[in-house]
């Protein structure tokens, strides 16, 4: 179990950003073909999300997609009894994916935990959201590979102000950059978007999530989105 002191070394290192924990670490292994050639896309099975984003359009979007009935949501502050029952999972050697969309300090200590299992970590993506405009760092393995795009497509179909750049691991593609201004009032459709992308990640789905009317407390701030299969 990781001890107390290493947990707030890892809450440290994230109040930097996520770069100095995750998105900038070189030894952080995602996998090139994560599933394998031969395997059925896994289906999402947990999401694990902050407070804020429960109540956010982010379970909006993950509740629209195919894959809803099969997912339990966690809201949580990763708190101890959250982190066993997370390594346990990880631990268990049942084959299952998580998603979640997390704060920094959160996503710095799920990462590790996965990467200590020997976890795959298929999609991680730093968002920084205001009123009107998000911005999204992505690194994705080659299972995740149109997740992003879709995203970007999305964001610019229902008129909401994004900057998006993807670094495609193992991959000769040139990195994806996608930007639109904003045309529309919905503050909170990057969350619903995003939340319905995870959820069908590595399917087939081409639908699209929900159109989200203008909400008083949009999803704001800077948050980490992931996706590791087990």
């Amino acid at each position: 179990m990781m001890n107390v002191e290493r947990r707030s070394l890892l809450k440290g290192m994230a109040l930097g950003g996520l770069a100095g924990a995750a998105l900038g670490s070189s030894s952080l292994s995602l996998a090139n073909s994560v599933l394998g050639p031969s395997a059925q896309p896994q289906a999402a099975s947990l999401a694990i999300v902050s407070a804020p984003v429960a109540v956010s359009a982010f379970v909006q979007g993950l509740r629209a997609s195919p894959a809803a009935p099969q997912v339990q949501v966690i809201a949580t502050g990763l708190d101890l009894a959250m982190l066993q029952d997370l390594q346990q999972r990880l631990a268990s050697g049942q084959s299952q994916r998580l998603i979640g969309l997390v704060d920094d300090a959160s996503a710095a200590l799920i990462v590790d935990l996965a990467r200590s299992a020997g976890a795959r970590v298929q999609w991680l993506g730093q968002h920084s959201a205001s009123a009107g405009h998000s911005r999204h760092r992505l690194l994705s393995a080659q299972a995740s590979h149109g997740c992003a795009l879709q995203l970007g497509q999305q964001l610019n179909r229902c008129g909401h102000g994004f900057e998006l750049h993807e670094q495609r691991l193992h991959s000769l593609a040139p990195a994806l950059q996608l930007s639109a201004a904003n045309r529309s009032q919905s503050g909170d459709q990057w969350a619903a978007t995003l939340g319905y992308a995870l959820a069908v990640l590595g399917s087939t789905d081409t639908g699209q999530a929900p159109l989200i009317a203008s909400r008083p407390s949009a999803l704001t701030g800077t948050y980490v989105s992931f996706s590791i299969h087990v």
